[in-house]
């Protein structure tokens, strides 16, 4: 039985998920956390006093897609839910403690902005990064909430990852544990697509950096439809003024953006040296775009049907124009209280 289908038979999601509820503190000592962040339990989530949070930092878009009646979609991104509990190891408690310093409010941005759609009858739409790193105890509170609104969603790079950063991340590292994290989520994560009111939303996986073959044919076969075209990805698609600004902000490291020119992550990683075996950790070894990706979107450009673009990955929000008929609009994290509202005629 799948993780959501377990939830939803077993009444966990009315049971143990009230909108502003909380695990009780735990044994995490203060001094291991900054001042003024709540001291998580030992499975990383943190006492809430919700009053004590500033309010939803929305922004509004207007999307011209050609809908055959208008609708609203709430965009959200990289909530980075972060916890562990007894069904997991040692290791992943103490990795859950740790980035509950940085990332520790996703959970609550991530119901509150769950109820302002509900009340406002919004789609809901996440971008990738709902949970930080594969953990039962993460896995079980993203069904959960996946429960709680109309969902249609893409996966993030932290969706597979295991301990964050501690090894080459490729499909073979996705496929170990791509079942337990697929489980938990309403639509296929690899590419998957829906129809609402005449505009098509199409999800595709370019955690990694690059498009298949298999999802470009897949992509003609949703353009040949013959409808508007909505592209949900984790990762931006490169643009110039967005490359630009990144390289600025990392000191020239590395750009984090699907399908940058080859001449430019070959600059990437400008000093950095790992030892043999480890070149996996090059940035430019990790975001060099293969011939497949390039060429998708290169066609992707080209497609008069593309009508806007919804990404997440870079934690802040950014905007600009990928081709004649779409904007790429890139949001913040929910983690940080953003969220985007899109408005779509």
């Amino acid at each position: 039985m799948k993780r959501r289908d377990f939830i939803k038979v077993s009444g966990a999601a009315a049971a143990g998920l009230a909108l502003t509820g909380c695990a009780p503190k735990g044994g995490a000592s203060k001094e291991s956390f900054a001042p003024g962040i709540p001291v998580p339990d030992y499975t990383g989530r943190i006492t809430r006093d919700t009053e004590a949070f500033a309010p939803l930092n929305i922004k509004e878009i207007t999307i011209e897609a050609g809908a055959s009646k208008p609708f609203d979609v709430m965009h959200v991104s990289d909530t980075h839910i972060v916890l562990a509990d007894s069904r997991d190891d040692d290791r992943k408690a103490l990795l859950a403690a740790r980035r509950t310093r940085y990332m520790g409010y996703g959970e609550h941005y991530l119901d509150e902005a769950i109820r302002y759609a509900n009340e406002k009858g919004m789609y809901m739409m996440h971008t990738g990064d709902m949970c930080d790193f594969v953990s039962e105890a993460g896995l079980d509170l993203a069904a959960k909430h996946m429960l709680m609104a109309d969902w249609f969603v893409c996966a993030g790079n932290h969706e597979y990852s295991k301990y964050v950063g501690e090894a080459k991340e490729d499909e073979a590292y996705k496929a170990s544990s791509r079942e337990a994290v697929q489980s938990a989520y309403p639509n296929d994560l690899t590419f998957a697509s829906r129809v609402i009111n005449g505009v098509n939303f199409v999800a595709v996986d370019d955690v990694y950096y690059y498009f298949t073959e298999n999802q470009k044919v897949l992509m003609e076969k949703e353009i040949a439809k013959g409808l508007p075209v909505i592209l949900l990805v984790h990762v931006p698609l490169y643009t110039p003024e967005f490359c630009k600004s990144e390289l600025e902000a990392t000191k020239g490291n590395c750009a984090y953006l699907t399908g940058v020119p080859l001449e430019i992550t070959e600059t990437y990683d400008p000093g950095k040296t790992y030892p043999a075996g480890e070149e996996w950790r090059y940035r430019k070894v990790q975001q060099r775009a293969d011939k497949p990706t390039l060429d998708f979107i290169a066609w992707l450009k080209e497609q008069k049907l593309l009508k806007g673009i919804l990404a997440g990955h870079m934690h802040h929000f950014f905007e600009e124009r990928f081709s004649p008929t779409a904007v790429q609009y890139t949001v913040g994290a929910t983690y940080n209280g953003d969220v985007q509202v899109v408005h779509f005629k």
